[in-house]
């Protein structure tokens, strides 16, 4: 079966729309192949954050995967920077990816505007390095990302491309899977930006109780008239509580249409708050098991040590190409 990698990054409280984008599409696709899951914890220090939040954020990923339905047995789940091979790939590799390349990738673009240029991290330019390193170290061939992250997946084509051409057939070539439906939930608050772990009013944050998600779904931003119809330009706010009633429902968007014609905005919200709050109970039930039980620790070691083996073969073949290694 093909390698399937994937990881999330644990630098602030995950959201309904990393559940539905991430963690929820992790579980249904984990037999589908042979997943290397990992919490990247090394990319989250390209911007400053409390040691203690990345202690338990990273955590929290791990128990939110378990308690997902992945199982220890078939998905390996580890932390990135339990598994020394990503720096010492992303070390070799960061000389066969270049400076104009990595000034346009539209993340950094993002970040570094907001921030004065002193005060711009290497690591924050250096990040679809590293992310690249991630990717081929596990010879995976499938990467479940958001659209967000799309680009930095076709920069690591683009390295093995270049890698390949040089040395032959060393890296996999990787390719992004994005999910259908539910790949992009936007903020209650404005659905014209993501749903991004920084706007309380906006975001549902899987910590949040179950009263909670409830409140700010019905307090969610709609939209002029009563219809409800799928149209994401002039429907944004109903377009994206749709998006999440079909993807916890399975139901589609013509589906959902039918059901609520002639109905208001009043009755759909409580349609996505009871469709949430029937996805999230067990869930949270379970994630509260997982976290009292000890498991977390247990399944991280075991995972670095399978994740250890398996790239540990893939650095060994760069290293052999490049000169590095002795025979």
């Amino acid at each position: 079966m093909d390698r399937i990698l994937s990881g999330i990054k644990p630098t602030g409280q995950l959201t309904l729309g990393n559940y539905i984008g991430a963690i929820k599409n992790f579980s249904r696709v984990q037999y589908d192949g042979e997943p290397f899951l990992f919490i990247a914890d090394l990319h989250a220090l390209t911007l400053p954050i409390d040691p203690e939040v990345l202690r338990k954020n990273s955590r929290d990923v791990a128990a939110y995967y378990l308690a997902a339905g992945l199982d220890p047995k078939h998905s390996t789940i580890f932390l990135q920077s339990d598994v020394s091979t990503h720096s010492e790939l992303a070390i070799i590799l960061q000389n066969y990816l270049y400076m104009g390349e990595l000034s346009r990738m539209t993340q950094f673009k993002d970040k570094s505007q907001k921030m004065k240029e002193e005060a711009i991290g290497l690591g924050l330019f250096a990040y679809p390095v590293l992310m690249a390193a991630d990717i081929v170290l596990y010879d995976a061939k499938r990467i479940p990302v958001g659209e967000d992250q799309v680009q930095h997946v076709e920069l690591a084509r683009d390295l093995v491309k270049r890698f390949n051409n040089r040395y032959g057939e060393v890296l996999t070539m990787p390719r992004a899977e994005v999910a259908k439906v539910g790949k992009r939930i936007m903020s209650l608050s404005d659905p014209t930006k993501k749903m991004s772990k920084s706007e309380p009013k906006g975001d549902i944050y899987l910590s949040d109780s179950l009263e909670v998600m409830r409140k700010k779904i019905m307090s969610a931003v709609t939209d002029l008239g009563h219809e409800i119809k799928y149209d994401p330009e002039n429907k944004p706010g109903i377009s994206n509580l749709m998006t999440i009633l079909s993807s916890l429902s399975g139901k589609s968007f013509e589906e959902i249409e039918k059901e609520f014609e002639g109905k208001g905005y009043g009755d759909f919200k409580r349609a996505v708050a009871d469709a949430v709050v029937k996805e999230m109970e067990p869930f949270k039930a379970k994630y509260e098991e997982i976290v009292a039980s000890g498991l977390v620790d247990k399944v991280l070691e075991e995972g670095a040590k399978k994740a250890y083996d398996a790239s540990k073969v893939v650095l060994t073949r760069v290293q052999k190409a490049v000169g590095l290694y002795r025979k």
